[in-house]
């Protein structure tokens, strides 16, 4: 089938799915759900096939980390659906009520965006996930995962394509793409879909907004920092340095530079660096750091760089002034962490750092859609207009405005007649 009339097919869909009740979609995930656990077994053996081509391949170990599906993975894939369910239907609600006038009212109303395209890593669980939200939120989904998880994510799209059908779900909802030259296409296709969101580096997300007249959600670059106060716990600033960092190097939000206030740089390192040779962190650390630890020096380039890997760019600075210029030059407005003891300057810090998601005394780590108990989330979003940090359900709305009246005519307003009174209707 062409990309065409994939999308075609998914805008149909799309308008049936807007009006889709809640037990039709819950009922949906279910089966998914059920669907996934039934046929786990050859799930993890496509999985299998796909880490072996990638490993002839010589792909990256973090990325293959990424790519496994696992039994594991599977598990928590089921209980993101599960806590999906428990969450209220976003479709419907009524934002704002307002009476214009005697019989005449105005409602705000949340609804889906429409057909979204998502562009995504290699990661089978990121394929259920989006799927899952887009199906809660009552939006139409063209899916294009990394050629890495090919045979992962045709059997996962097959997977929850047969249960969604059988549960009454309009057919074409989801639609998998799998090659660059569909990419391509779709980004020409505006009279079909409605969204587009891009998860990858800055340069491919600017890509996809300079090559496409589809409106574009850039979930880009994860560049996190972990700035370590002078008044910061070091057993504490330790911990949450290694969590952001070790924890699972190959995700977005993972720590990529260390910033350290001089004052406790003499402390800390040493103790964070013993702690980070246990885990194989490489690193890498600017002038006043070297002389420190015994490490190489740090680039220009390393302070801009994603490693999504076991490398750390350290960085000594004089005050948390420095730490949030240097944040908010080099960062991508992913997440970035203060660990502190000083309620000031933890506020100083979540207050001027310009990212979607800030901590405080806290691992970057959280910064996640299920964390936050979205259920789960279609990506990051480094955006500010129309949804940011991690995108859930809310992030896959939009709106519009519900009129009733009681053949009300403008004539009747513009030629004094009748008057406008714009009173709040109470929920």
């Amino acid at each position: 089938m062409s990309i065409d009339n994939m999308a075609s097919n998914a805008k149909r869909a799309s308008i049936k799915l807007a009006a889709a009740s809640t037990i039709i979609k819950n009922k949906a995930l279910k089966a998914i759900a059920s669907q996934l656990k039934a046929r786990q077994k050859e799930i993890i053996e496509a999985n299998t096939m796909d880490l072996i081509r990638s490993e002839k391949e010589n792909i990256a170990k973090p990325l293959l980390k990424r790519l496994k599906f696992d039994e594991k993975k599977i598990s928590g894939v089921i209980s993101g659906i599960e806590n999906l369910i428990n969450i209220n239907d976003p479709v419907g609600s009524v934002q704002t009520a307002t009476q214009l006038d005697e019989g005449l009212e105005l409602y705000k109303v949340s609804c889906p965006i429409g057909v979204i395209g998502i562009i995504f890593e290699s990661r089978p669980d990121a394929l259920v996930q989006i799927s899952a939200l887009c199906l809660k939120s009552g939006n139409a989904v063209l899916l294009k995962g990394g050629s890495e998880a090919m045979l992962t994510n045709r059997i996962l799209a097959d997977i929850i394509t047969y249960a969604s059908d059988m549960a009454g779900i309009p057919e074409g909802w989801i639609q998998l793409l799998e090659t660059r030259a569909h990419v391509g296409e779709m980004l020409k296709l505006d009279e079909y879909i409605d969204l587009i969101i891009p998860r990858g580096s800055n340069e491919f997300v600017k890509y996809i907004m300079d090559n496409s007249n589809i409106p574009v959600l850039g979930h880009a670059d994860g560049i996190c920092h972990c700035y370590i106060d002078s008044t910061a716990d070091t057993g504490m600033a330790v911990d949450i340095a290694i969590d952001s960092k070790t924890q699972y190097a190959a995700v977005c939000n993972a720590l990529e530079t260390l910033l350290v206030h001089k004052n406790i740089a003499k402390s800390f390192l040493p103790a964070f660096k013993n702690e980070s040779d246990k885990k194989d962190v490489v690193l890498v650390g600017c002038e006043k750091t070297v002389k420190i630890l015994d490490i190489p020096g740090a680039s220009e380039e390393d302070w801009r760089s994603e490693y999504l890997d076991y490398k750390l760019s350290v960085k000594i600075v004089e005050n948390i002034n420095e730490a949030i210029e240097h944040i908010n030059t080099y960062g991508s407005g992913h997440t970035d962490t203060i660990v502190t003891s000083s309620f000031e300057n933890a506020a100083a810090f979540m207050n001027l750092v310009d990212s979607g998601n800030v901590f405080w005394n806290v691992s970057t780590r959280f910064s996640d859609g299920f964390n936050y108990g979205f259920g789960a989330e279609v990506g990051i979003s480094t955006n500010k207009i129309h949804a940011r940090g991690p995108v859930g359900l809310d992030g896959l709305m939009i709106y519009k405005y519900k009129l009733k009246g009681k053949g009300h005519i403008i004539a009747d307003y513009s030629q004094g007649r009748k008057s406008f009174n714009h009173r709040k209707i109470q929920q």
